[in-house]
This record gives structure tokens, C-alpha cells and sequence, in this order.
């Protein structure tokens, strides 16, 4: 007599059957809406969207959140600089004259040189655009004490332009340690740019002092500059401070001191106090 066979199914039969099971089942939540994806392109869709939310740029890269009026806000003030200075109604007129006495600086300062480094130093002495154009929001104020002249600049730029332009600012010192500027009413001016230290502020920082000789309507003279630059982020100031008389780096520094803490509690959020008289 035959022993009858166990009624077990093979596994592979068991996985096929479950296989098909799954495949109707899908098919049936599919067709009830036909908008939905697949579970498993949905999972790839959430993995896709988490891989991009860590592969977006670091905050030290994003653009700056510096608006027009916070730019407004972190000028300084002349009780920032403290002294003598009186605030100019439009310092961007001095890029076109800038009479000082009987010399125009503007002029004065107007030449070519043959190294495009050095070339544009000169272009932005009393220019906006010491660090490049702008890309966001920007604000200019500018003083006035005697014979010198101080340009105030706060602004947005583009975070690896700006970085370009920092590095640029500190090899000036070697690549225009002294060269010559042509062109113009007054002949041949000597240039020399030597690096002068500032407040450890912000993020990055660097300070220069430009010395121009020549001489205008015949006579000599000698026009002395100091540059500065504070980065914070996608954001910076400059100052530019001296004239005949010289550069004043006290007020240089204080410019730079009082300027980057007002840049930083506006990025905060928070509108800068008017700054005392008497500061030290």
C-alpha cells in the first residue's frame, strides 16, 4: 500500500503565492488613486528630499540677510569718531571733485599705473567699490575736519567675491609697495601702500596706508590715506581717512571699532544705541 504524500507546499511556492498577493494588493490601492506614486518611489522621493537638505550650503555661505535700512542703521555717527568731523550731505560727489584747499584730490588722485592691481586701488580711493560692487544692500556716509576726508561704506556683497577681495587688499602691500601713477594735471605722483594694523574685529580685517607725492598747480603735494576693511560674513565695511594733513589713525581705528559693533548688532537684529560723546 502507497503512503500518501504530507499536503506541504514548497517554500518557493509559498513566496511565489505571497509575491502575488502583494502585486494584487498594490495594484488595487493604485488603481483607487491613480495620482498617488508607488510606496517605493515615494520612499526614494523623501530620501532625495533629505540628501538635498544636507547637501545646501552652510550658513557661512548664505547670502547676506542685510536689508537697506539696516545697512542705513550700522553707519557710524561723528560721535563714533569723536573729534572735529562734520557729516557731508553726498560723499559720492567726491569721486568726481574733491577740493581740498586748493588742490582737487580727485584729480589729484586720477592716474594709470601699469600694474591693474595697483590701478585699481587707486580707481576706489574715494569710489565705493573698494571690495567690489555691491550685491545687496548698501549704505555710504561720509565726514569732513580740515583737510581730510573720511568715506564710510556698509554693505552686502557676494560671499566668495568678497573673500577674493580681502585676500586681494592684503597682498597689496608686496604686489604696490611703491609704484608710479601717470596721466592727468599732475604729472608723475610716487605711490607707496604699507599694511597698518587694525581692532581685532569681525571676521577678517585689513588695513593699509596710502602715501601719493606729486605736486599740483606746481607746488608739492603729498596726500596720505589710510584703508580699512572689516569682513563679517557676506558682509563688510570700508573706511577710507586721511588727506594733506595726513591720516589720523585713531580715527581710523575707531571707525572700525565703533562701525564693525553696529554691523554686528544689526545682522542680530537689534537697531544700534546712538553712540555717547566722550567714547574712548
Amino acid at each position: 500500500m502507497t503512503t500518501p504524500r504530507p499536503l506541504v507546499r514548497p517554500a518557493r511556492v509559498l513566496a511565489a503565492a505571497l509575491a502575488a498577493g502583494t502585486l494584487f494588493a498594490t495594484a488595487a490601492c493604485s488603481g483607487s488613486d491613480s495620482s498617488a506614486p508607488p510606496e517605493s518611489d515615494a520612499s526614494s522621493t523623501v530620501a532625495e528630499r533629505g540628501l538635498a537638505a544636507q547637501t545646501t550650503s552652510p550658513a557661512s555661505e548664505s547670502p547676506s540677510d542685510l536689508s537697506e535700512e539696516g545697512a542705513r542703521n550700522a553707519l557710524i555717527t561723528p560721535a563714533d569718531i569723536e573729534d572735529d568731523w562734520t557729516q557731508v550731505r553726498d560723499p559720492r560727489e567726491w569721486r568726481d571733485t574733491l577740493l581740498v584747499g586748493s588742490v582737487d584730490v580727485a584729480a589729484f588722485v586720477d592716474g594709470q599705473s601699469d600694474a591693474q592691481d595697483c590701478q585699481r586701488l587707486v580707481d576706489a580711493l574715494f569710489d565705493e567699490t573698494l571690495l567690489g560692487k555691491p550685491t545687496g544692500a548698501s549704505a555710504v556716509t561720509g565726514f569732513q575736519q580740515g583737510d581730510s576726508r573720511l568715506l564710510y561704506q556698509v554693505a552686502a556683497y557676494d560671499k566668495a567675491e568678497l573673500d577674493d577681495s580681502m585676500q586681494w587688499l592684503s597682498e597689496l602691500p608686496d604686489a604696490c609697495d611703491q609704484f608710479t601713477l601717470t596721466g592727468g594735471d599732475a604729472g608723475e605722483r610716487t605711490v607707496q601702500v604699507i599694511e597698518t594694523s587694525l581692532p581685532q574685529v569681525g571676521d577678517n580685517r585689513q588695513g593699509l596706508t596710502v602715501t601719493m607725492k606729486g605736486e599740483s598747480n606746481g607746488d608739492p603735494v603729498t596726500l596720505s590715506l589710510d584703508v580699512a576693511a572689516v569682513q563679517i560674513g557676506a558682509d563688510a565695511i570700508t573706511v577710507t581717512n586721511g588727506g594733506l594733513d595726513g591720516a589720523d589713525h585713531d580715527t581710523t581705528s575707531a571707525a572700525v571699532k565703533q562701525g564693525t559693533q553696529r554691523l554686528q548688532e544689526v545682522l542680530a537684529g537689534r537697531t544700534p544705541s546712538p553712540t555717547p560723546s566722550g567714547i574712548n
